[in-house]
C-alpha cells in the first residue's frame, strides 16, 4: 500500500502514563512483515481520535501473547549497570542489556496473568477475581498483593502492567501512550505503510520531531486494524536503518484464555508473604517529592533536559548498591571514563554520547541527559536556576 503522507499536528487529548523505559541491547528482535494487507485508508486524525476513545473508555479485548522488548542505543559496557534481579526477577538495571520477554494472559481488569521469564527461573503475577499473586522462582517466594483502594477504575490502567519492583517492563500501549503524550506543535504526524505486526494487520502513526536538535528521526507505533490498542512500538533514531528501541507483540491471540491461567496456589514450601500493591508510577505523592528533590527538565517536547544533581557517591557507597542493584559509583566512574573532556561558556566537564541519548556530567556536580544533540545539553547546562 502506498504511503500516505499527509501530516498533521497533534490535537487529540489522550491521557498519558509514564512508560519505564527499558535500554540497551544487540538489535531489534521483531520482524515486521512487509506486505499489503488490506486495510481501510484512515487519515492521522482519525486513527488519534479512535486510539484516544479505546483508552478513555479503559476497556482492553480479551488476549494473550508474547511482548518482545529490545534496544540498540549505542552505549559502552559500563560497570555497575549488572545489578541482582528485584522482585521481579527483572530489575530494571537487567533491562539495560539484551532482549527480553513478558508473557501475558488477559481476561479482564480483575483477571490477568504476566509472567517474566528468566534464565533459570520466572516470576508471575496472577490475579484471578479478588486475589492478586506475585510469584518468584528465584526465591521461592509467593506474595499476596492487595491493591490500593485509590487504583480501582482508573482508565489510564486498564492495561495491569505493575509497576516498580513488581515490573519494570514496558508494554506497546504504555510506550505508546508516552510517544503520543511527547508529540506537540513541534511534531509532524503521519499515517505510514501498513504493516503485519504478530500476524496482525496494523495501521502505523509516525511522529516526526521537527526541531534539529532532537537526536530521534521518527517514533512509530503500531495500531491493530481491527482493536485499534498499539501491537508495536519503534524509535529510530536519526542516521539509523534499524530502531534503537523496540518494544511489541511478537504472538497475539484475540480469544479469551483458559481459566486455568489465572489460577495460583504457593508450591509446597514456598514462603507466602503479604503486602500492598505499588500504585502506578506517577501515582504517589511522595514520588512527585522525590522526582523534584532529583532534579528539573529544561526544554518541552522532544527537547526536553534533565537537569539534576549528581547522587551522593560517598554514601551510596556506605549503603551498597541502590534501587534495581545498580552501582552508582561504578557506574558513574564508567561513564566518567567513556565520556569526552568538553568546555564552554556553561563550565566544563564530560559528555557521553549515544545514538538517542546524550549524557553530560559537568565538573561542579551536575548530570544533564536527553534525547538532544551535546549543543542541546550545553545550552541547558547555561540556564541559571
Amino acid at each position: 500500500m502506498a504511503k500516505r503522507a499527509r501530516a498533521v499536528r497533534w490535537g487529540v487529548p489522550v491521557a498519558a502514563v509514564a512508560v519505564v523505559a527499558a535500554a540497551v541491547g544487540t538489535g531489534p528482535v521483531i520482524a515486521a512483515v512487509r506486505s499489503d494487507p488490506s486495510l481501510p485508508d484512515r487519515t492521522a486524525e482519525q486513527l488519534l481520535a479512535d486510539v484516544a476513545r479505546t483508552w478513555q473508555s479503559g476497556r482492553m479485548p480479551q488476549m494473550s501473547g508474547t511482548i518482545v522488548e529490545t534496544a540498540s542505543l549505542g552505549l559502552p559496557a559500563l560497570p555497575g549497570l549488572s545489578g541482582a534481579p528485584g522482585p521481579s526477577g527483572a530489575s530494571a538495571a537487567s533491562l539495560l542489556s539484551g532482549s527480553h520477554q513478558l508473557k501475558i494472559w488477559y481476561a479482564g481488569e480483575d483477571r490477568f496473568r504476566l509472567m517474566l521469564p528468566g534464565e533459570m527461573s520466572e516470576t508471575d503475577v496472577v490475579a484471578d477475581g479478588g486475589t492478586v499473586w506475585l510469584w518468584d522462582s528465584a526465591a521461592n517466594t509467593a506474595t499476596r498483593l492487595t491493591a490500593p483502594a485509590a487504583s480501582a477504575g482508573r482508565p489510564d490502567h486498564a492495561f495491569p502492567l505493575p509497576s516498580g519492583s513488581a515490573s519494570p517492563f514496558a508494554t506497546p500501549e504504555q510506550a505508546a501512550r508516552q510517544a503520543l503524550q511527547a508529540a506537540g506543535t513541534d511534531t509532524a504526524i503521519s499515517v505510514g505503510d501498513v504493516v503485519t505486526v504478530a500476524g496482525r494487520a496494523a495501521y502505523q502513526i509516525v511522529l516526526t520531531p521537527k526541531s534539529p536538535d532532537s537526536l530521534i528521526k521518527d517514533v512509530r507505533v503500531a495500531l491493530d486494524g481491527e482493536k485499534l490498542m498499539p501491537l508495536r512500538v519503534q524509535v529510530y533514531a536519526k542516521g539509523a536503518a534499524e530502531p534503537a528501541f523496540e518494544v511489541g507483540f511478537e504472538s497475539l491471540s484475540f480469544t479469551a484464555p483458559a481459566p486455568e491461567n489465572f489460577s495460583f496456589t504457593p508450591p509446597p514450601g514456598a514462603k507466602v508473604e503479604q503486602a500492598t500493591a505499588t500504585p502506578p508510577i506517577g501515582h504517589r505523592p511522595e514520588e512527585a517529592a522525590e522526582a523534584h528533590d532529583r532534579g528539573h527538565v529544561v526544554g518541552s517536547g522532544w527537547d526536553s533536559v534533565l537537569v539534576t544533581s549528581l547522587p551522593a557517591v560517598p554514601a551510596q557507597k556506605q549503603e551498597g548498591k541502590g534501587r534495581d542493584g545498580v552501582d552508582l559509583a561504578a557506574l558513574l566512574d564508567g561513564v566518567k571514563s567513556a565520556a569526552t573532556p568538553v568546555s564552554g561558556e556553561w563550565g566544563s566537564g564530560r559528555l557521553l554520547r549515544t545514538k538517542v541519548v546524550s549524557i553530560l556530567i559537568t565538573d561542579d556536580g551536575r548530570l544533564l541527559a536527553g534525547a538532544v544533540t551535546p549543543e542541546a545539553l550545553y545550552r541547558a547546562a547555561g540556564v541559571k536556576e
